[in-house]
């Protein structure tokens, strides 16, 4: 039995989890609180929970204080409930640093709805999450920007590709303040809320010593030492037009349940590029990116997933091992090596 605290000052959202959990057998729902300082006296009675559904606004502290003070204890899995995601707000990129695995989005208005429309969605990642591997950080961002050293942004001729999902940001984070001044074209699909694609790639590139790393556009070329984050909403494809490789946004609808999806991506990557790319299907839960990853080894393409160990949740990554998408499994300082020694060619 899962053992879950729901942290959020709207009656109508704790109402709402509780009416889920009482349809769920395999969840307890151990409390509720509309701060975390009451939480806090709470937990002397209950104990602490395998799961925390948090928000991030409260009265009496904040949920990123919550976060850092509650994994000084012991680190837990969090899924964030909040109406930040909207705004793209760089404090849940703070709260995923601190151990916060998945994100859903709070309406403004008619709560109701998220536990109707989403249901299944949430009660999917509730399970999902209450099983993962928490990775603590206890640092967060503070606001001074790495000085980068400059290096020539030339068009590539070859492509890294990466799909990411639930605890993806950190490890997006641990691979590039490790990777080398030099490297070819990144780009990469995080499962990510349409307006929060954003501020991740802003505050990843603060993070990176060497690469310029944005929020990918229409049509732009894909070029050496930039590294290219996928926008929440929209799919994301690679072309070739006339001696360059560039990057084509399409609206149409999602593909295995996300927008961006990752098989729409990597399949794009597997026509395009074939033996010229390197894949990565790093953590996440679900499937997506599989197929596309098995179309990349299938036309010549280096493909590698992230191991069980480091990953949070080993679902997309174990899914594609096991349809035969992947040359290895790999650690996160291992996925860094890779991508510095593929790209040692680059002048």
């Amino acid at each position: 039995m899962t053992k879950v605290f729901v942290i959020d000052d709207s009656i109508t959202v704790r109402n709402g989890f509780r009416k889920i959990f009482d349809e769920m057998k395999d969840i307890d729902l151990i409390g509720e609180a509309e701060n975390p300082v009451d939480a806090f006296e709470i937990f002397k009675k209950v104990g602490l929970p395998d799961l925390f559904i948090l928000d991030i606004e409260m009265p009496k502290m904040d949920g990123l204080t919550f976060l850092k003070q509650i994994n000084e204890q012991r680190p837990t899995p969090v899924i964030i409930c909040s109406t930040l995601v909207s705004k793209g707000s760089t404090k849940l990129i703070d709260a995923m640093r601190l151990s916060a695995a998945e994100i859903i989005e709070k309406p403004k208005s008619n709560l109701n709805e998220l536990f109707i429309t989403y249901k299944a969605e949430l009660i999917e990642k509730i399970r999902v999450v209450a099983q993962a591997n928490t990775n603590y950080n206890r640092q967060i961002y503070t606001g001074k920007k790495v000085q980068k050293v400059e290096h020539l942004h030339a068009p590539s001729a070859k492509i890294i590709a990466i799909g990411s999902s639930t605890g993806g940001i950190q490890v997006l984070e641990e691979i590039f303040t490790h990777i080398n001044s030099i490297h070819c074209g990144i780009i990469v699909v995080q499962h990510i809320p349409k307006g929060f694609s954003a501020s991740l790639a802003a505050r990843l590139n603060d993070l990176s010593k060497h690469s310029i790393i944005k929020e990918a556009k229409d049509g732009e070329v894909i070029c050496n030492n930039t590294v290219y984050i996928a926008p929440g909403g929209v799919h994301l494809e690679v072309k070739k037009d006339a001696l360059h490789y560039t990057i084509r946004l399409r609206e149409f609808p999602k593909v295995n349940s996300h927008r961006p999806s990752v098989n729409v991506f990597l399949s794009s990557v597997a026509k395009i590029f074939k033996a010229n790319s390197i894949g990565f299907i790093l953590t996440g839960m679900g499937d997506d990116g599989a197929k596309g990853l098995c179309l990349m080894k299938d036309t010549g393409a280096k493909t590698y997933v992230q191991n069980e160990k480091t990953s949070v949740v080993y679902g997309m990554p174990k899914v594609a091992f096991e349809m035969g998408g992947a040359i290895k499994a790999l650690s996160i300082y291992e996925i860094s090596k890779i991508i510095n020694e593929e790209s040692k060619s680059i002048s």
